[in-house]
Order: C-alpha cells, then structure tokens, then sequence
C-alpha cells in the first residue's frame, strides 16, 4: 500500500507564492515518474509539472518559468515551488507517483488565487 499526502496549498493573492510538498509512506516508497496534476473548477484534470527518477522535469506550458518541481528521495517527499501566482493557478492540487506496482494519488490540496 502507498499513501500520498498533499500540503501547502492555501489562499494566495496574485503575484505571491506557495510550496507543495508531497509526501509518500506505506510499504513502497520508491517511484519512477513522479508528477503534479490540478483541477479548476469546472475543468478537467491537467498535468501541472512530472519528475522523472533521474531528475528529468517536465511542465505545462502555462507554469514554465514561474513553477519548479523537485524531489527527494530520502525524505520521500515531492515538491512544487509556484511562484508569480496568477488567478487562473486556482485549482486543487493533486500529487500522482507511479512505479512497475501501479499509480497512486493523493488526496489534494486546494490553491486559491485572489485578483
């Protein structure tokens, strides 16, 4: 079994910062691609930034440059740096890892952006 657990999300004016952090326990803790996802209201869930093992990062479009995803192992942990928050960033923040078991999620975190 593994659990993952979001924190840091909150409420945010525009133009401010947050940090997400990821973390993973239970009997299996070592990942592949690790990666944030997020769902604003009304919309469809969308790839925020992925990690792979060796450290390789992905993002979407509309984060590069202000959003930085990063991991540590050993502390079995994943984060997101999101910087210059904009209002359109409101979603819930969701935590995704997959190794050769499956895929898990976590439970989300909300991030809210005030104009």
């Amino acid at each position: 079994q593994v659990q993952l657990e979001e924190s840091g999300g909150g409420l945010v004016q525009a133009g401010g910062s947050l940090r997400l952090s990821c973390v993973a326990s239970g009997s299996i803790r070592i990942f592949d691609s690790m990666g944030w996802y997020r769902q604003p209201p009304g919309k469809q869930r969308e790839l925020v930034a992925q990690i792979g093992s060796a450290g390789n990062t992905d993002y979407a479009d509309s984060v590069k440059g202000r959003f930085t995803i990063s991991r540590d192992n050993a502390k079995n942990t994943l984060y997101l740096q999101m910087n210059n928050l904009k209002p359109e960033d409101t979603a819930v923040y969701y935590c995704k890892a997959d190794n050769i078991f499956g895929t898990y999620w976590g439970q989300g975190t909300q991030v809210t952006v005030s104009s």
